[in-house]
């Protein structure tokens, strides 16, 4: 579902096709197809709009392409398109867009919906994961799965990635090091990596780090093989990693910011291609130790940071080149205005937390009360929130394949 109530950050394409519903049963389709009978129409009436025929693939193949914001609201037309939108198979092929955030409360985990109407469209008490563990702790959203801490009864704790949409879960083994021993995983880092172009298919990474924090070797699991396998780090030596949610997976690759040496590490899910890429170039701001954040729209790596000590400016960069490392500065602004302020209130500390994975719209918080989107393109601003709760979040979008 793309941004509701005035956020109007992409454009939704699916629009419903005209049924010349009069009220009456003679006009209301048949159950065998969703289209509506001209049957009662008058005369003219009928050569204006001719009735149309199509075979069940054909309208199928359609359905299957049109967003699923759009593939909901066809479900009001009438019974008979109520059960074909519902259809599995059209529902796993509908092209799925950010539908809002995992948000955490005093209360526990919560759901932003986007839309800003309705119910959250799953569940973000996961019950699914709560009959089977007393915590369920989400450390990572990766597009449409989390990664999940759970505790069991016996004080005992796993890793689990599931997806929400579907309630489809699996247990992470545990990784064994050469000498026997089972490695612990480093509070905040390890990594969910999931396309939903390639579904079927998760990768997790887990750096493995020595006692100063150094990662020396990287394990990866994949879903396919359902085991972990490991290499000796190519980043080079000091490389202490920021941690979760600090990651990015774009194009079979996981992207990992660091601490200290203010860089970009990557590496492929085939362990085989390892990059180390500098931030872009903060220290005309007089505050060059800052940590830029990272995240991915219309298929390009994004970094951002605000100067939240001096002149309260966001920067936006988009990576041009991997080689290269080069970083074209996409957009600026200041943040205040963005929030309709002369100066900063006292302890607000604005933080941008998240970009749409399809168009220029991000998302921003003054850490106290109020949330906004604003859209980069046309420089418009609406408040998704002033409530304390939603403060930051983790974007989702759903997935319906199992």
């Amino acid at each position: 579902m793309r941004p509701g109530g005035g956020v109007d950050g992409c454009k939704d394409k699916g629009n419903p096709p005209a049924t010349g519903h009069r009220g009456d049963d003679r006009d209301a389709p048949s159950p065998s197809s969703p289209f509506p009978s001209p049957e009662g129409s008058s005369e003219d009436e009928q050569q204006q709009h001719p009735e149309v025929s199509l075979p069940e693939d054909a309208i199928v193949e359609i359905l299957s392409r049109v967003p699923y914001r759009s593939l909901r609201r066809f479900k009001c037309v009438s019974k008979a398109w109520l059960a074909l939108c519902s259809a599995p198979d059209i529902r796993r092929r509908s092209p799925q867009t950010l539908s809002g955030f995992f948000h955490f409360t005093t209360d526990g985990l919560k759901f932003h919906n986007l839309s800003g109407r309705g119910p959250p469209m799953v569940d973000p008490s996961l019950p699914f994961l709560r009959e089977r563990f007393k915590l369920v702790t989400v450390e990572q959203c990766c597009s449409s799965l989390l990664l999940c801490q759970c505790v069991s009864e016996g004080q005992e704790y796993d890793y689990v990635v599931c997806n929400p949409a579907t309630e489809r879960w699996v247990v992470l083994p545990p990784i064994v090091l050469p000498d026997g021993r089972l490695f612990e995983f480093y509070e905040g880092n390890i990594f969910l990596g999931f396309d939903t172009a390639a579904a079927s298919r998760f990768v997790v990474f887990a750096p493995l780090a020595d006692y100063c924090y150094e990662f020396q070797e990287v394990a990866i699991y994949s879903s396919e093989t359902g085991r972990w396998t490991s290499v000796q780090s190519d980043w080079g030596f000091g490389t202490i990693l920021v941690g979760n949610p600090e990651c990015v997976f774009l194009n079979g690759v996981m992207h990992l910011t660091t601490h200290y040496s203010a860089s970009v590490v990557t590496v492929d899910n085939e362990l085989k291609v390892w990059r180390k890429i500098r931030m872009p170039d903060i220290t005309a701001s007089s505050y060059g130790n800052a940590i830029a954040s990272i995240g991915h729209s219309q298929g390009c790596l994004h970094a951002w940071w605000i100067d939240n000590h001096h002149d309260y400016q966001l920067y936006v960069w988009v990576l041009e080149d991997y080689d290269t490392g080069k970083w074209i500065l996409r957009h600026t602004v200041n943040v205040l205005e963005l929030f309709g302020r002369h100066r900063r209130k006292g302890t607000e500390f604005y933080k941008m937390f998240a970009i749409h994975p399809e168009c220029d719209l991000i998302f921003l918080t003054d850490g106290e009360k109020m949330t906004v989107s604003y859209d980069m393109d046309n420089q418009k601003v609406n408040v998704i929130s002033t409530s304390k709760e939603f403060l930051d979040g983790l974007p989702y979008t759903p997935c319906f394949v199992e």
